[in-house]
């Protein structure tokens, strides 16, 4: 019933004044894998500014353990857009699954592998992690591809070490803490708080542009959101507003200071710790999108880490055009509202 309202909802925007638009509040669903991580600051922005609500959505967010059971929820049909990293668009088109992105909200992955000094005092290198448990958001999530992709350019295979989800919260801490894990690959805050606590020795850190563009060899697109395309040819209208709001946010975040952010993220996703919130901020705000314009090049670099890892990705024939649009962004881009 909800897919058929959208559908409605969708085409009636083709015709209707801006004013209609805005009071039709068609339902969304949308699926994100640990949405108190900085990766996904513009969602959290745009949720709690209010500009989802200035475009007449009514948005349901509905927070997954990691992007991966968010990508399985649009797969499902119980979501209807993902607020998740790029390449899993690249990943589903193999498969037979054709998923589109339409508005960026991260440049870079802004992941970050690090070891366990009381696990690995004695670590070097990256060939070290050889039999180790590595701690990931959620297997086959954005950090565990990550994760891969550095396992592979060190010699070693996916399947040479144990991976073990964590989420991207509390729980990842205490893993690396109570030395349950030798390793782990996530995102900020939690990378923040190991670090200043001495629970993390840092090994690859995509938080840099300029790091991540030379592990990758190129941009790497991160987080974005992305949906079925079919979904984004029936409902423009839809797609549009949430495009609006994502650049909105991603604007805003790149004029704003550490305490503005603060006052407008929820109190839990500080972990118990506002500067290291503010830390994590700042490593990540040039990491973000300053106007969810997808790279040209982004889909080619994805596209060569995944194949790098991947034998089926290498083999098969992708249409890396169909992927992205930058078409929505554009348009919001030209509407200048602050």
């Amino acid at each position: 019933m909800q897919r058929r309202h959208l559908l409605l909802a969708g085409s009636a925007t083709l015709a209707a004044p801006a004013l209609s638009w805005a009071q039709a509040h068609p339902k969304v669903t949308l699926a994100v894998g640990g949405k108190n991580l900085l990766y996904y600051l513009p969602l959290t922005v745009a949720e709690t500014r209010g500009y989802f609500k200035d475009e007449g959505l009514d948005l349901t967010i509905v927070d997954f353990a990691g992007g991966s059971r968010a990508l399985q929820a649009v797969i499902g049909g119980s979501a209807d857009v993902v607020s998740g990293a790029y390449e899993h668009t690249i990943n589903m088109q193999a498969k037979g699954q054709f998923l589109r992105e339409f508005a960026l909200q991260g440049r870079v992955p802004q992941i970050v592998l690090g070891v366990n000094p009381k696990t690995m005092p004695d670590y070097k290198t990256v060939t070290d992690l050889k039999g180790k448990k590595i701690g990931v958001t959620a297997p086959g999530s954005s950090t565990n591809v990550m994760l891969n992709f550095v396992l592979a350019r060190a010699g070693l295979k996916p399947t040479d070490v144990s991976v073990i989800g964590v989420g991207a919260g509390n729980g990842a801490v205490a893993a690396m803490r109570s030395g349950q894990i030798d390793a782990i690959s996530n995102l900020d805050p939690v990378i923040t708080l190991l670090r200043r606590s001495g629970d993390l020795k840092i090994i690859s850190d995509t938080r840099n542009v300029a790091e991540s563009d030379k592990v990758f060899g190129g941009p790497m697109p991160a987080g974005c959101l992305y949906a079925p395309q079919p979904f984004v040819r029936a409902n423009p209208g839809t797609v549009q507003a949430l495009t609006n709001a994502i650049v909105r946010a991603d604007r805003w975040i790149h004029s704003a200071g550490p305490g503005d952010v603060i006052k407008v993220v929820p109190e839990s996703y500080l972990l118990g710790d506002r500067a290291v919130y503010i830390d994590g901020f700042l490593a990540a705000q040039k990491a973000l999108s300053p106007d969810g314009m997808f790279p040209t090049a982004g889909a080619q670099t994805a596209y060569r880490a995944l194949a790098s890892v991947d034998p089926k990705i290498a083999a098969a024939k992708l249409d890396l055009d169909a992927v992205y649009t930058n078409e929505f962004v554009k348009k919001a881009n030209a509407r200048k509202r602050g």
